[in-house]
């Protein structure tokens, strides 16, 4: 079983600080991401590896949910305190919550509606 984080607890842990990465491909980061999320598409995680952080969890996010959850398993396999978001920057954006465009993590400028960064 893939370790599984809800949107209202995510939301709570990105508001602290949380470490999340963003799984989906550089054209899907670039047209709405979550403020701070760093992009390491899952074809190239294994390379991101080195960068990431085994003392602290990471929240894994994709458009929906099923290429966190195979991202998620890996690391786990691999040690990290991983977790898997829950329906995914489609669900993050859908109920409101902020977005950014292009290629850098970003801070949150104004939330985006659904049909921007789709």
């Amino acid at each position: 079983m893939v370790p599984e984080i809800d949107q209202q607890r995510f939301a709570e842990a990105h508001a602290a600080g949380a470490l999340v990465v963003d799984v989906r491909n550089n054209g899907e980061y670039r047209a709405g991401h979550v403020p701070g999320a760093r992009s390491a598409p899952l074809p190239n995680l294994p390379l991101a590896l080195a960068e990431l952080p085994k003392d602290r969890p990471v929240h894994v996010i994709c458009q929906s949910g099923g290429r966190s959850a195979q991202a998620t398993s890996l690391l786990c396999d691999l040690g990290y305190d991983a977790h898997s978001v829950s329906g995914g920057t489609a669900a993050w954006i859908d109920a409101g919550r902020p977005a950014v465009t292009g290629d850098e993590p970003g801070t949150p400028t104004a939330p985006t509606t659904p049909e921007e960064t789709r």
